[in-house]
Order: C-alpha cells, then structure tokens, then sequence
C-alpha cells in the first residue's frame, strides 16, 4: 500500500509541476486521457469540505467520484458543475480499483463501501490526511479556534489570492463570492481551516495536527465538542499542544481574548480593542448592510469596510489583516481585498428580506448562539441605523456600546439545533442564559446522530426546550417541520426577524420558508 501511495503522491506533483509554467524543472505529461486514468474515490462526498476537496481533485486532472446517503444544493449542484460522478447510497460495486479513497466520518464501522475498501487493502486516506499529503506547503498558514477558524481562513485564501500568491488552500464552508472552498496553488504558502474535531474514525487526534503550521492565527477559544474533550482542560490541552507545534522561526498572530494558555517564545502578534495590541480594531459602526471600522498598527490607521455582518466579524478581519501584513502584503492590497469578501454562507447569512427577515447561521452551540443573538439585537432592536460604536481617545480606548432599545415592531425568534456534543448532559450548564437576546426559541425535531453507547443518552428535543426554559420565558419544543413552518408563517408580523442557528441544514425548512413569505 505504501508503494502505491508513493506513486499517486509522485504523480499528483508531476500535474502541479505542469501547472507551474515559471518551474525551471518543468515536467511533460503526454495526454489528459492519461491523468484521467488515476482515480480517486469519496466515501462521504457531500460534505461542504468533502466536496471541496473532491473538485479541487478533478480541476487537477483526476477522474473523480463519490457517494453519500444524500446530496442537496449547494453541494450537489458544484458537483454536477464540475462533472464529478456521484450517486446516493452506499454501493461497493461501483467503487472499481480507485487509486485513493477518500474516506469522510460518514461512514461507520459497518458501512459497505468501508468495508470493501479494507476487504481489497484499497489506499485510503482522511479528509485531514489527504490534505497534509497535497496541500502543505513551505509556508503553512493554519486558522485555529472555537470560533471563526472558517471565515479568517477564507479570508485569509482570498487575500493572498487578489495579491497573487496563488496558494494552496482549503477552508470548510461556501463563499457568498462563488470564490472556491478549495484550491491547488502554485505558490509557497498554503492556508489552512484548522479544526479541533477529531479527525477520522481511526485517527482521533484533532485535525489541524495534520497540518503543521509555521504560521497560526488563533481566535478565541472556548470549551466545545464535548463528545471529543470530555473536560475544558483536555479541549486547552490540544490548542497548547497545536502553539508549541509552531517552528522558532514560525509566527503566531492571537486575539487578545485568549490568557490560559501559555504562549512559546516564538513571534507572538496580538489583535483585538485594546491599546497594548499590536494590531487594534476601534470605532466600529454597525449598519444592517455593513460593517466600518478602523485598524490600528505602528501609528498608522487604516479605514476599513466590510459586507459582513456582526462587530464579531470586525476581530475576524483584523487577525486576518494583522497576518496578511505580516507576511509582507501591503495594507491597501489587504483592505481591497477586504472590501470585496462579501463573507460565508451561514455565516449571519441574509437569506429573505421582505415582510420578515430570515438569517441563516452554523452556530451550533449556547455560546455561538449566544454571539449571534447579540449582534442581532444591536443591529435590528436600536432606534438609529449605526447600532454601535466604540471610540479611540488620545491617551485610552473607550469601548462604548450604545444602549440598545427594544423596538416593538421588532421579534427576534431563533430555531436552535445543537451539534452531537452539545446534546450531551455534561454540555447542560453552558444553557444558562445564552438565549436572553432572542424573543422566542424554537427547538425544532433533532436530526438522528450516533450514539455512543458507552456514554448517557442524548439530550432530547423537548429535554433542550425544557432546559432553556429555566432562565428563557418563552420556549417551544415543534417536533413536526410542516408545523414549525406554520407556526411561524401564523406567528410573526411584519419586520420580524427569524434566524436558524445549527450545523445541520433544517431539512429544507428555510427554503420553504423563503417560498411562503415570496407568494404571499
């Protein structure tokens, strides 16, 4: 198996050689037919990454397929786009002698196509395998953190694109842009989605130790995924373990957020609001269509804008920025590119304006919920377009939050889904009082995951409800998706504001949504 691999890695640096028209060394390969002829499968292939990394394969020559137990737009869509074979269910007659098999954490010990794999001694990598093997580069630029590890490491790919350093990279979510989740460069530096789950039903160490960052932008972090780091200390353990990782000659850019972990003496950069920062955000101004604010470094000041929603996202950009500036692109390259990333979907994602207004977000858990919310009240529940402010003085930062008022035309109702870790009862406490911003909570029915049965039972659907309700005086449990649709369309008034938060898709609800409030 490892002389196979051998060969498939041998070959997959042939194409990237063809691709480098500046190589000195540079390599003739004779026919497509022949690139064709290596193949490479995807077991799970309907992933918002899994996919990604699929298209990225087929851009480079490979002949590519996939299976998965069910594909909905966006992903199959970009699919079919880029002529990938794909089909649902689990069919190990189909799979042939593929060069590589790409196996996603869909797929359980018991899953056919797994299992044939293993039967046949087939190569197989993780997703996080697959991407340490092709994608690394010389300069490895990895976006770590409980939160906005996907949005900096986009950002962070589209920068260093629009100043041409065509890298290599991967991130796991879709861009408002149609700007791609995956790429093969020619450059020397890639970057990186650092995830902190698990990285494959074998492999249980986090994915970013895949990776190995000379480079690292870590945002805040807060204990997540209880499934996998059963205590906070074993979840700080891994992100200690991912700094100290970093090379003496590496650089790491941080959020001023994060004091309980020890830092390594290697370059250390800090962004956030506070003076002592060595990249600091201030005067920020919210509207319901963008973000101002300026960014401070050495004496200078830079003015920004962004589409992207949420005072949050003014500290994504500036870690971006503060990166992008240290590896030598100019401010207003960085800005530039700033200004057109229009952001990620479900990511605070506008998805209908009209008599209501309908948000999509991931947030899979109290706390990311609980950011979510905040945002939206400052933007939607003050009286004045510009939501909030914070104001830089000659000799201190103020940070000045203007005092929100509740608008009486305005609900927020919120439709929370957790992840598998936040359904577990150890995740129970971080309930208390996260949900305070929104109006109503609607738990919707819970999508089926697996359970482990060594572990105590999932939370339920009304289990959740009933636990929200301690400190939230308006909760629902609406099992039925036909009935939460005509809750809400019965519900709500004119200038509502209805968000969806959770990693799952709500099984087609928004769009049905969407298409009631279009035809009425």
């Amino acid at each position: 198996m490892a002389n196979r691999f051998k060969k498939i890695k041998k070959h997959f640096e042939i194409i990237i050689k063809i691709k480098n028209l500046k190589s000195k060394n540079k390599t003739i390969y004779s026919s497509k037919a022949q690139l064709e002829q290596k193949k490479i499968h995807f077991i799970g292939i309907c992933g918002v990454a899994m996919s990604a990394l699929a298209i990225a394969f087929k851009k480079a020559g490979f002949t590519v397929t996939g299976s998965d137990v069910g594909f909905f737009p966006p992903v199959s869509t970009n699919l079919k786009k880029n002529n990938i074979n794909f089909y649902p269910g689990w069919h190990p007659e189909n799979i042939g002698k593929p060069d590589l098999v790409i196996v996603g954490n869909v797929a359980g010990s018991a899953n056919p196509e797994w299992l044939y794999v293993q039967k046949n001694k087939l190569n197989y990598k993780s997703y996080p395998e697959a991407i340490e093997k092709f994608w690394l580069k010389s300069n490895s630029i990895v976006c770590a953190g409980t939160y906005g590890k996907t949005t900096t490491s986009a950002l962070l790919s589209f920068i260093l694109t629009e100043a041409n350093y065509d890298p290599s990279y991967m991130f796991g979510g879709i861009t408002i842009n149609d700007f791609a989740s995956a790429h093969l460069g020619n450059g020397n530096y890639s970057v990186l989605e650092g995830d902190e789950y698990k990285s494959s039903r074998w492999d249980n160490k986090a994915k970013f130790f895949h990776y190995h960052p000379t480079h690292l932008l870590l945002t805040d972090i807060k204990w997540d995924h209880a499934d996998v780091y059963p205590t906070e200390q074993s979840y700080f353990e891994a992100f200690t373990k991912l700094i100290n990782s970093i090379p003496k000659n590496g650089l790491l850019v941080a959020s001023e957020k994060i004091s309980n972990l020890k830092l390594p003496n290697i370059k250390y950069i800090q962004y956030g609001q506070t003076e002592n920062c060595d990249y600091q955000y201030f005067d920020i101004e919210q509207t319901k269509n963008y973000i101002n604010f300026k960014i401070s470094h050495n004496s200078k000041i830079y003015n920004l804008q962004s589409p992207m929603l949420g005072e949050y996202m003014a500290e994504n950009i500036t870690g971006a920025f503060a990166l992008a500036h240290q590896i030598g692109i100019e401010p207003k390259k960085i800005i530039k590119a700033i200004t057109k990333f229009k952001g990620i979907k479900r990511r605070l994602e506008k998805r209908y304006v009209g008599q209501v207004t309908i948000f999509d977000d991931i947030a899979h858990s109290p706390a990311k919920v609980k950011s979510v919310l905040k945002n939206l009240k400052k933007i939607y529940q003050s009286p004045s377009e510009y939501i909030s402010k914070s104001f830089k003085t000659i000799n201190k930062t103020e940070n000045i939050l203007k005092q929100t008022q509740h608008h009486n035309k305005t609900r927020i109702i919120c439709i929370f889904e957790p992840n598998g870790g936040n359904r577990q009862p150890e995740s129970i406490p971080g309930y208390d009082n996260n949900f305070i911003d929104a109006d109503e909570i609607i738990i919707p029915r819970l999508t089926n995951i697996k359970q482990d049965p060594n572990k105590p039972q999932n939370i339920t659907g009304q289990e959740l409800a009933n636990i929200i309700a301690k400190t939230h005086p308006k909760v629902k449990y609406i099992d039925d998706d036909n009935q939460l649709i005509n809750y809400l369309t019965n519900h709500t008034a004119q200038n509502d504001l209805i968000v969806f938060c959770g990693s799952h898709g709500f099984r087609g609800m928004i769009d049905e949504l969407i298409k009631h409030y279009e035809n009425s």
